[in-house]
């Protein structure tokens, strides 16, 4: 004769990882309540912002080394009376670093300049 297998009884629902608590407390109120239905993002930190800064900087740096070794041929350069022949690479990266120096020199001077206003303005 076959027996006929008894069915298993559902198991309890599981709150907040606690597999012997029922879903409602005894007053028919959940545990947890939501005080907002609005989502709240997280702040960006400078960490963050420090490490996508680098991310992006270590790629510029590539594309550099790429680009210096696919532009080894000379050039003729001439400057204030003088010439000479450099690596085409070597001269625009010259240029570059030299712009860059004279941005940072008047972004200093700007920065210095509105820091003495505002702490009069105090």
């Amino acid at each position: 004769m076959a027996t006929v297998p008894t069915p298993t009884p559902p198991l309890p629902s599981a709150t907040n990882g606690n597999p012997n608590r029922s879903g409602h407390d005894t007053l028919g109120s959940s545990h947890i309540r939501r005080t907002s239905t609005h989502s709240v993002k997280a702040s960006r930190s400078r960490a963050g912002w420090l490490w996508a800064g680098s991310c992006l900087a270590a790629l510029v740096l590539v594309a550099l080394i790429i680009f210096m070794l696919q532009n080894t041929q000379l050039v003729l350069v001439s400057f204030l009376g003088m010439q000479g022949t450099v690596p085409l690479a070597v001269a625009l990266l010259i240029t570059g670093v030299g712009v860059g120096i004279i941005a940072l020199v008047i972004g200093t001077i700007r920065s210095a300049r509105l820091r003495r206003r505002i702490q009069r303005g105090n």
